[in-house]
């Protein structure tokens, strides 16, 4: 079991496949891309499999998603989650993407035992997803995402950040498309894990400016508080239901003591939040022929100093030096 000492258990496994990603989102890394992670320092597909059996074997684990970079770029994708199916007991296993390369590759994830994805698009104009990721590829992830409904992989969910001046007036469209082709549809605050450490909170789009921009169009109802849970977004019925929308307000209405997550790094570092700025590294120990049950060991000693929350509104908060894409969603 991975406990902290304010009671939480960590139940939900975030696993970077890799730190690559094929966009180049002006709110996650430069245009000209990043120093990716040696070959020799990423986990093995074998190394993966062996951790996150640990995890749901040893540790109470239930929840595995594979996220990158753009884990779709890892070579042994198909192979992994086909592992991770056939552990006992079999955790729910969820792939958060962005979209390219699903077409070609959701039924093989789900035949391999996918249950479901999380596709990120912030826009639904061609124009603009050039601006924010500076690649052409918009056609790409509307055909990922037709992909992974046909496959079965749902519910599909669909996550959208909005920057100030540039996509979010498009808030109340992307929900009216998502309901139409059953997609369901998450909005997340830009959070301060750039690779430029260029965010600014004046400029982020707050969850209250968004609630306020889609009840323009539609009326939101709170979704019981008890039906939340440990999830990171608060949910509302959109028109009385049954459609459904969520804000991740990470910045604004941290859910810190909700929290159960723990996350493994393409490198194998466990972080037990995602704006920690200390790691336990696993891949070493692994490598030096650590059995199971110490492996474990170390696992649950990082995640027992885990902290009552992230900070960020604390005058003493500093941004990771990882950014998302090396840490994994």
């Amino acid at each position: 079991m991975l406990l902290d000492t304010f009671g939480r258990r960590a139940v939900d496994l975030r696993v970077s496949l890799t730190d690559r990603c094929n966009l180049r989102c002006t709110y996650c890394m430069p245009e000209e891309g990043l120093q990716w992670l040696a070959k020799p320092d990423l986990l093995t597909d074998e190394e993966i499999v062996r951790l996150v059996s640990i995890a749901v074997r040893d540790l109470g684990v239930r929840e595995v998603r594979f996220t990158g970079g753009e884990p779709l770029l890892r070579p042994g994708l198909v192979g992994i989650v086909d592992a991770c199916a056939r552990l006992e007991p079999r955790p729910e296993l969820s792939l958060t993407s962005n979209g390219i390369g699903l077409s070609k590759t959701a039924a093989a994830l789900r035949a391999a035992g996918l249950d479901r994805v999380n596709v990120s698009l912030d826009t639904l104009d061609a124009e603009t997803f050039f601006t924010l990721t500076r690649r052409r590829r918009h056609e790409d992830v509307l055909a990922g995402l037709a992909a992974a409904e046909a496959a079965g992989l749902t519910p599909v969910k669909l996550n959208a950040v909005l920057m100030r001046g540039v996509n979010e007036h498009e808030a109340a469209d992307l929900l009216e498309w998502c309901l139409e082709h059953g997609y369901e549809l998450r909005f997340i605050e830009q959070m301060p894990l750039d690779a430029q450490h260029g965010w600014d909170r004046s400029s982020m789009v707050t969850a209250e400016e968004i609630l306020a921009l889609l009840g323009e169009r539609f009326a939101l109802t709170p979704e019981a508080t008890a039906a939340r849970g440990a999830a990171p977004a608060e949910r509302w019925l959109v028109d009385g239901g049954p459609g459904r929308v969520g804000v991740i307000a990470s910045v604004t209405r941290p859910f810190c003591r909700a929290c159960d997550r723990t996350r493994l790094t393409a490198d194998g570092q466990v972080r037990d939040c995602l704006f920690a700025t200390t790691e336990t590294d696993l891949r070493g120990p692994l490598r030096d022929g650590a059995s199971d049950a110490e492996v474990g060991e170390l696992w649950r000693k990082a995640m027992w100093g885990k902290k009552a929350g992230a900070g960020i509104d604390n005058p003493e908060f500093h941004q990771p030096d990882r950014p998302m894409s090396a840490i994994g969603g």
